[in-house]
């Protein structure tokens, strides 16, 4: 006879087991909202992360070099290399290939865009005690080849001027007015401004045209088959300097305005250094005559496509062309990113060696 069956002393599943407590079922619902909650907004992180990325951050600091840096320099600024001429075309290959031998993802896109160069350029400045000078307008240097731009405002319309000589500070409408209110009338006047910014800031508000593009490629680049206008359209003139310009040196500058006579300065022009503002008594006289002819320029980019976010883009980017040699503006700068670019391939290649000897970094 088989022995009686008893009650098992526990038991995994039960069906008659009682329900918990109303406030133990809210207490415990709260606690997964907390949990929830602080995994969302503090999620814990990956013990791998802050090491690696600081050291790919040392590691890529330490591959500079200024040996390499000067050797790129050296190698941009042996000749002046303008926009649209044979060496700025040589500048654009060595960029080429120093990408390509670092295994880069490279790329040479060329484009058709309406430039302007200098033909001939002269001032001669005539004094109040009869004296007159014929000044230069290149660079007074041993070293300066015969190869090197005379200093041009781009664009800049060809002519000819010979007037008493008026200072316009920066030749912002406030200055114009200012020179109103002391009796001086520049109409006919050879005026003589100063300031980057503010010629910048001039340019864009009354002549320069504004936007992406050329001045004959409105609003688009000036790539094989794009929209292009005639250089006489009317949109076209629309959008270059009226007047006649020519860039000076200070040494120049200050020879012509420390000889002007007239009302003294406004106040809050004495920054300036000058204590009258003309007109004349010197007379000057200056002749531009430039042109304007369609060249083509080189965009070279490379590209390192990431694992993350591969929609979103971070650009690095320098220009070649310069008017002269271009060792400060801007070729200290297409170094650097050269330099940069041999950093990221020299990171990339460690990342592959790395990934197949299974070493984590």
């Amino acid at each position: 006879m088989s022995p009686p069956l008893t009650k098992p002393t526990a038991s995994l599943f039960s069906s008659a087991s009682k329900p918990p407590p109303p406030l133990c079922t809210f207490l415990f619902f709260l606690l997964l909202c907390i949990l929830g909650f602080y995994t969302l907004h503090h999620p814990h992180p990956n013990p791998r992360e802050p090491k690696s990325a600081l050291r790919y951050r040392n590691l890529f600091l330490s591959f500079s070099s200024n040996f390499t840096l000067a050797s790129y320099l050296r190698a941009l600024t042996l000749h002046p290399h303008l926009a649209g001429t044979q060496p700025s075309l040589d500048t654009t290959d060595y960029v080429y290939s120093h990408f390509k031998n670092h295994n880069l993802e490279t790329h040479k896109v060329e484009y058709t865009a309406l430039l302007s160069y200098p033909s001939h350029a002269s001032l001669v400045a005539h004094f109040a005690n009869g004296s007159a000078v014929n000044f230069s307008l290149t660079e007074i240097s041993g070293k300066v080849g015969p190869d090197v731009v005379p200093p041009y405002h781009a664009y800049s319309p060809s002519g000819a001027a010979h007037a008493k000589v008026v200072f316009v500070n920066y030749g912002r409408e406030e200055d114009y007015r200012s020179l109103e209110a002391l009796g001086v009338n520049v109409s006919g006047a050879i005026v003589r401004g100063e300031g980057w910014e503010e010629r910048r800031k001039r340019s864009r508000e009354r002549d320069c045209y504004e936007g992406s593009g050329g001045p004959t490629e409105p609003g688009v680049a000036g790539v094989k088959g794009g929209e292009r206008l005639g250089l006489e359209d009317s949109e076209v003139l629309e959008r270059f300097p009226k007047i006649p310009s020519l860039p000076l040196s200070c040494e120049t500058a200050d020879a012509i305005l420390g000889s002007l006579r007239g009302p003294m300065v406004p106040r809050e022009w004495r920054d300036s250094g000058l204590s009258m503002v003309g007109p004349g008594p010197t007379l000057v006289k200056f002749t531009y005559q430039g042109e304007k002819k369609e060249g083509t320029i080189n965009n070279v980019f490379a590209v390192i496509r990431g694992l993350e976010e591969p929609d979103r883009y971070v650009i690095l980017g320098n220009h070649r062309d310069a008017w002269t040699y271009g060792a400060v503006d801007p070729n200290s700068g297409t170094a650097a990113l050269l330099d940069i670019a041999r950093r990221f391939s020299l990171l990339m290649r460690m990342e592959v060696e790395t990934s197949k000897n299974n070493y984590p970094l």
